[in-house]
């Protein structure tokens, strides 16, 4: 007899998905029908403060690619973005002001007036 010992653990991501931005993220993907994508985030270089988030979601599955699941949403990030997210909040905000997705990253020790771009 043969025993496999041998377990498979994902390689996680220090970035935090709040409860809200899980449930908005969550119920996007379940109007369109969707269960076979997760959540994205990214760092590129641009934007006028030197690098630029890009949160979206994605279907693929890319080498390196590091996940954490929140609410039922599972969040990637490339190997190459998770220095610049670690300890990264992600939170939806639904207000009379403002609507949409915003990123807290204590790593980012600036940004441009607009909001758009950091370093």
């Amino acid at each position: 007899m043969t025993v496999d010992n041998s377990t498979t653990t994902e390689k996680t991501h220090g970035v935090e998905l709040t409860e809200a931005a899980a449930l908005k993220a969550k119920g996007l993907l379940d109007q369109e029908g969707r269960d076979d994508m997760h959540l994205r985030i990214e760092v590129h270089p641009g934007g006028c403060a030197g690098l630029r988030y890009q949160l979206f979601f994605d279907d693929q599955a890319r080498d390196g690619d590091l996940y954490r699941e929140f609410n039922g949403m599972r969040v990637a990030v490339d190997w190459k973005s998770a220095p610049y997210l670690q300890g990264a909040v992600i939170d939806f905000v639904d207000t009379i002001e403002k609507q949409g997705f915003t990123i807290d990253n204590p790593n980012a020790s600036g940004s441009c007036a607009c909001g758009d771009s950091f370093n």
